[in-house]
């Protein structure tokens, strides 16, 4: 196969699952030549010729992708793409021209344009377009899919865990969510900020109303902005379909400069300007951020707003990693199992004893996350109704330390709870430090050393 330039290309890592393209194109060789590279590629492939048999095409069947050439006999690319996206809002528009410009581009992506591309079209840059918006495509099918589920407030997870650190955390988010004030959620990553940033939601007073979740790492900044304030051709972003319920800012330090002072307007007007308009809208949603860097360092590092740093950083919470709450994992392991056992229509029952003492040994670098990939991979292996040691990731394994054989669960967390202090203690002799590290106070470690006979 060779691309518009002539030159051979081998394609590689696109997987079609039978996603569908609609190209929109005037020219017979590139159309047919498009179509034919695609379909090769296990695309479902239509094709239009110009803008009126493009949208027939597009209201008889909906499409993943479009491919649409800016100029056409009987209109405009632009034209089409806005009409395209009013006929399906979940289709993903990338844009070719001859004849680009900056004009033109900024036009495109105004309008809700996800790509620009230039004629000659080369396979390999197309191909690496398509997989990027396919991670875009699903993240906002999940966006589409959170909404969904508010209908039915049961169809949330919930918060696992009965340690002391979770019910204590818990009792401050039931505070906190009364009030309805805006929220930052720090922690690791993977330990389930989301998941939290729900809680918070379905226990405050617009619960009824959608929680929106927008990752804040997306990418083109065009797409970002558009998810979160619209675009000026109807199109609704978060904040606005979120009404007075939630819109969740997941990592919110990769939030680019320009992107910042909307959300500080936001916040401090209650309005927001949707992308390539000028009349602002109004906006009433809560606002939860998370973030899994230091917030007041990005500000002195001149990478993000103070005035928006303490408009977010008046309620904080601290979400705990997974080595703090380790007696949750017995909890956390079942649950994981139901849930991947059913997915995979397996007759897994649970876990050895030797299993969790294993994984309560482990350091869970990947928190929460790396837990439920870990059952995952060893539901997906278990060839018993048990999971065994033997099922688990190789490097968990290599990562553990060693627990006394014993299927009494106290007494494994009180030696794990030994060597864990131990650890930090001779790796920071200060004690006042070592207190900070382990999130204890300076009393609770002295006593913690008396109790647990260890020698320092």
């Amino acid at each position: 196969m060779t691309d518009f330039t002539g030159e051979s290309v081998t394609v590689s890592g696109i997987i079609a699952q039978r996603k569908s393209v609609l190209i929109v194109e005037d020219e017979p060789i590139i159309r047919e030549t498009l179509a034919e590279f695609l379909t090769g590629e296990g695309f479902e492939v239509r094709t239009a010729a110009n803008a009126t048999e493009a949208i027939r095409t597009a209201q008889e069947r909906d499409f993943d992708v479009g491919i649409c050439d800016i100029q056409l006999p009987d209109g405009d690319g632009i034209r089409v793409l806005k009409q395209l996206h009013r006929i399906n809002p979940a289709m993903f528009v990338m844009i070719i021209s001859a004849y680009p410009s900056v004009e033109t581009a900024v036009e495109a992506f105004t309008a809700g344009a996800f790509e620009y591309l230039v004629k000659p079209v080369r396979f390999e840059e197309l191909v690496k377009r398509m997989q990027r918006l396919f991670k875009f495509q699903d993240l906002f099918r999940e966006n589409q899919r959170l909404r969904k589920d508010l209908a039915r407030s049961s169809g949330f997870d919930q918060v696992i865990g009965s340690s002391a650190v979770i019910q204590d955390l818990l009792k401050t988010i039931r505070k906190v969510a009364a009030t309805n004030s805006n929220v930052l959620l720090v922690g690791e990553t993977g330990t389930g900020k989301e998941l939290f940033a729900r809680e918070i939601h379905m226990a405050g007073p617009n619960a009824a109303d959608p929680f929106m979740a927008v990752s804040c790492g997306t990418r083109p900044v065009e797409l970002l902005e558009s998810q979160l304030f619209g675009t000026n051709d109807g199109q609704q972003g978060a904040l606005v379909t979120a009404g007075s319920g939630t819109v969740f800012l997941d990592e919110v330090a990769q939030l680019p400069s320009g992107t910042q002072s909307e959300i500080l307007r936001a916040i401090e007007y209650s309005e927001v300007t949707p992308v390539g308009g000028t009349k602002p809208v109004r906006v009433n949603a809560r606002i939860i951020a998370a973030t899994s860097r230091e917030l007041s360092q990005e500000v002195t590092d001149g990478n993000f707003q103070e005035d928006l740093f303490y408009r977010l950083d008046g309620v904080k919470i601290r979400i705990p990693a997974l080595r703090e709450r380790l007696d949750d994992i017995p909890e956390l392991v079942e649950y994981f199992i139901v849930r991947h056992r059913d997915a995979m229509g397996k007759r897994v029952s649970g876990a050895t004893s030797e299993t969790i003492r294993t994984l309560m040994a482990a350091h869970w670098k990947g928190n929460i996350r790396q837990l439920d990939n870990a059952i995952e991979r060893a539901v997906m292996m278990c060839e018993g109704e048990e999971i065994t040691p033997n099922d688990l990731p190789p490097d968990l394994l290599g990562g553990a330390s060693s627990l006394p054989d014993t299927d009494d669960l106290r007494s494994a967390l009180r030696h794990y709870e030994r060597l864990h202090i131990t650890r930090v203690l001779r790796q920071c002799p200060d004690k006042k430090e070592a207190a900070r590290r382990l999130v204890l106070g300076l009393s609770s470690l002295y006593r913690k050393i008396e109790e647990l006979k260890i020698e320092i």
